[in-house]
Formats: C-alpha cells, sequence, structure tokens
C-alpha cells in the first residue's frame, strides 16, 4: 500500500517569506521515470511539512511525486498562519505548485492540489485562477465556513434540550454576524464570557477562544465556495465520508455537482464513502493496525485511477 520514500528538503517562496517544504520522491522510480505531482494543502490549524503522517507515502503510493510545505509559523518558517485569508493560502499553494514543477522527477508531468477538509476551499481557490493542472479534495465542504461550522457545532450538542440547543445556535449566529461586520474581537470574545457556565459553552468556544483565532475566523467566515466552483478550470476529484460529523456532506455533494462546470466528459469524480469520516478513515486509530489500512477501501485505487488520467493530459503552460 505505501511507498519507500527519499525526501528532499527545499522552500516555497511566499509574501511572508520562504516556508520549509519537503518534496517525496518513491525510491521505485526508474533513472528517467518521472511522474505527476501533488502538492497536500493542510486543513484548519497548525501544520509542518514533517507533520503529515503516512500521508505522503499513501498518496505516492498512487503514482505521484509529494510536496509538503509548512504553513506560516509553524516548524520555524516564518509568519503566522492565522494571518492569513483563504486567498493567502491559495497563492502558497499555487507557489507550491511551482516548485514542485521545477523537479526533474515532475518535468513535463501534470502536478496538482490535493487539500483536506479546509485545503479543499484552498484548492479550488487555486483552480480558479488556471493554476493546478487537477485539484482532489477531501472532505473539503461545498458550503461556507460559516455554515460549515453552524452545522458542526449544532451536531455536537444535539442531546441538549431544544432551549439550551436554540440558546447555544442563537450565540452561534450573533458571533459570527458580529465578526464578519468586523467589530474587534476582544469584544465579541468579552460577551461570549457571559456563557462560561452554560453547558454547551465548551462546545461553542472551542477553537473560539482566542483573539487570534477569532481574528482568523472573521477574515472567512462568509466565503462562499459556490462561485469559486464555478471557476474552477482543473478536473475535480471530490472525496467524502458519509460518516463525517465536521462538514454536511449531503449539502456539500449537492454544491460540487451543481456548480462545477462541464470538461470533457469523465474528467471530474465525486464519491462518499459510506463509513469514512472527515479524513476518509473508518476506525479509529489502533496500535495493532497501520493506519493506512483503516483507510476507506477504494479510496487509494480512486485516487491512483484519477492521476494515472492526468498523466495524458497536456499539463499547463
Amino acid at each position: 500500500m505505501t511507498e519507500t520514500l527519499t525526501t528532499e528538503w527545499t522552500s516555497v517562496p511566499t509574501a511572508v517569506g520562504d516556508l520549509r517544504a519537503l518534496v517525496h520522491v518513491p525510491t521505485s522510480l526508474g533513472d528517467d521515470e518521472r511522474r505527476p505531482g501533488v502538492v497536500l494543502v493542510d486543513g484548519s490549524g497548525d501544520g509542518a511539512c514533517d507533520d503529515w503522517g503516512g500521508w505522503p507515502e499513501w498518496v505516492a503510493s498512487c503514482g505521484a511525486v509529494v510536496l509538503t510545505h509548512d504553513k506560516p509559523g509553524c516548524g520555524g518558517s516564518p509568519g503566522h498562519w492565522t494571518e492569513q485569508t483563504l486567498a493567502d493560502r491559495a497563492a502558497e499553494s499555487l507557489a507550491a505548485i511551482e516548485e514542485l514543477r521545477a523537479h526533474p522527477r515532475c518535468a513535463g508531468q501534470p502536478v496538482g492540489l490535493l487539500g483536506v477538509s479546509q485545503g479543499g476551499w484552498v484548492s479550488l481557490l487555486a483552480s480558479a485562477t488556471g493554476g493546478p493542472d487537477f485539484v482532489v479534495s477531501i472532505s473539503g465542504p461545498g458550503v461556507s465556513p460559516a455554515e460549515q461550522e453552524r452545522d458542526r457545532i449544532s451536531r455536537e450538542i444535539a442531546d441538549l434540550p431544544p432551549a439550551q440547543h436554540a440558546a447555544a445556535m442563537a450565540w452561534v449566529d450573533e458571533r459570527c454576524a458580529r465578526l464578519v461586520a468586523g467589530e474587534p474581537v476582544e469584544e465579541v470574545l468579552a460577551d461570549q464570557l457571559r456563557f462560561a457556565d452554560e453547558p454547551w459553552y465548551p462546545a461553542v468556544s472551542f477553537v473560539y477562544d482566542d483573539p487570534r483565532n477569532l481574528a482568523f475566523a472573521a477574515g472567512m467566515l462568509d466565503f462562499d465556495p459556490l462561485p469559486v466552483l464555478r471557476q474552477v478550470t482543473s478536473p475535480v476529484l471530490a472525496l467524502f465520508g458519509g460518516a463525517d460529523t465536521i462538514i454536511p456532506v449531503a449539502e456539500s455533494v449537492v454544491a460540487y455537482t451543481e456548480n462545477l462546470p462541464t470538461l470533457e466528459a469523465g474528467e471530474h469524480g465525486l464519491a462518499v464513502f459510506p463509513r469514512g469520516n472527515h479524513g476518509l478513515f473508518v476506525a479509529d486509530p489502533d496500535p495493532e493496525v497501520p493506519r493506512g489500512d483503516q483507510l476507506a477501501a477504494g479510496f487509494l485505487p480512486m485516487l491512483t485511477g484519477f492521476l494515472a488520467d492526468a498523466r495524458v493530459r497536456e499539463p499547463a503552460a
């Protein structure tokens, strides 16, 4: 299932400085053999180029050379990821694509993005500019960050009495509206503390209890992926887990199917793996079981087929 890889240090130039990056090259490649390139685009939170677990090996096993890079402020790289917009992240991903295109193992081959969760939005934004040759979106929401987070929190507190659930969601909606309107995050945080004794407070305040995180969220909550989906220029493989409790899967499937532009027949793909969670795993981590063996059956073969099809396409100029 996995490839043995050699790793090469490189960097990705961005507006905040050069980010650490690793190119993961399968040792099985012949001297003159080249493969498509895949840049992994992380989800929310921090992330370092050497903290992807088994993902580089799993993606490489599908027929790719893989690049991973730090988020700003992680792994010793400059900047800080909470100061980015989604557009900043898309620009960063485009720079990573160019770095991988320049690698001799990807010469003349298509190079694209594999975005996980929030990285799905980022990858679509990058595709709307004509940059990547393909996009793989894993659990990338087809709704706005505000809608996605509202759905997630509502699920998490679904067992509360109706009145408490309604009160919690009323604050979620108010907080979102105030942040989008540009109200100082310190004022929003101060008001949120009024609810510290409520049973729903831990769920509602999780990751929303820090000024830096709130400021980051304020800059993206009203992002609308539908116009972006209509502008993508590359084939998209959109994959979801049917057991995902983080994003609204049904609404996301509808968004992709109704808004992706028509390319040549069969170039887009979409699948929902019934038992898959947000990361497309079908079980919790078990030290006795290789984590890759817990990925949804069919995921890696589907990715292998998509990348094999990408190899016959002309890469972007």
